[in-house]
């Protein structure tokens, strides 16, 4: 066999990290349909198939594993080695986060980071799934809700979350104003998380016989909320904007701190990213500062 271009094994090595031909073709500069024309030519030339196709993108085979087990490696060296002669890299940053967190609590905010740091070049990937950082290699920190246990990364807890009891001020309306001690009566949405049954043992609230409706959503679930349909605990990280521009109303002041909180975390490697470090900091700043406020701010009945 004749030697292998450096090109093809690069982009195979990216196509294998990201799992997307469109997201390894952006980093190299290439059209989808080049980036695919060199992997099926590389998959000629070893006489193997490395990858599976599918409508979600592409997963290794057997053999796809072997060559990235036995190459990858090598070109983490070549990054890291380059790395040093790249100006712009310290100063680039790239995130990945929840949508959900990304509109409602981490884009109202970028302005003042901004302010602070006019230098960091930030890059949002939006994801609902975890991210893998060693598969996705340009992602330097992720902005996570869970339990804090993700293996081979560093978790530092930002803030935890709370549910309370929310519905439209129109709702409210139609029901004669807040409720005195209980919700019986009132129209229950059912959530994905299936906090009712928690948030009714803490309380003692008696569990509805029915839902109005269930959602599998948390996002599609606030929006049934706002156009009145029915109740909803609503996680505060989501629903903060909203009480308190009045869109939505807190119908009681106990409240639930969940078990999941939110976390900055990151892989090994991006300890020595001094953009990751400046980063890092103004976000610990702006976790302090919004814990503070959903402590001593938040409207709620009087």
């Amino acid at each position: 066999m004749s030697r292998l271009p450096l090109g093809l094994l690069q982009g195979f090595v990216l196509v294998a990290r990201t799992g997307k031909l469109s997201r390894a073709a952006e980093q190299l500069n290439l059209t989808v349909s080049a980036l695919s024309h060199q992997i099926r030519n590389l998959e000629e030339r070893l006489g193997r198939s490395l990858f599976d196709r599918g409508p979600r993108g592409v997963t290794l085979t057997a053999d796809g594993a072997h060559l990235l087990e036995a190459i990858g490696h090598h070109f983490e060296g070549i990054e890291h080695a380059l790395g040093r002669f790249e100006g712009r890299h310290q100063d680039a940053v790239t995130l990945s986060v929840l949508p959900s967190v990304a509109s409602s609590w981490l884009v109202p905010r970028l302005p003042r980071l901004v302010g602070k740091h006019p230098e960091l070049e930030l890059s949002l990937h939006s994801s609902v799934s975890v991210v893998d950082f060693d598969r996705e290699s340009t992602v330097d920190v992720a902005f996570r809700y869970g339990l804090g246990a993700w293996p081979r990364t560093k978790a530092e807890r930002l803030f935890d979350e709370y549910i309370v009891p929310i519905a439209s001020p129109s709702l409210v309306r139609r029901m004669g104003g807040l409720p005195d001690t209980s919700l019986a009566g009132w129209p229950l949405l059912g959530d994905p998380s299936g906090r009712w049954n928690d948030w009714a043992e803490t309380f003692g609230m008696p569990l509805p016989s029915r839902y109005v409706a269930r959602f599998d959503n948390t996002e599609h679930l606030q929006r049934a909320v706002l156009e009145g349909m029915g109740v909803a605990l609503g996680r505060l990280v989501m629903a903060r904007s909203l009480i308190e521009c009045g869109a939505l109303t807190v119908l009681c002041k106990e409240r639930m701190r969940v078990a999941e909180a939110y976390y900055l975390v990151y892989p090994k490697r991006s300890e020595s990213h001094s953009g990751v470090a400046r980063f890092r900091e103004w976000l610990l700043g702006e976790a302090a500062e919004y814990e503070a406020g959903i402590k001593h701010g938040l409207p709620l009945p009087a």
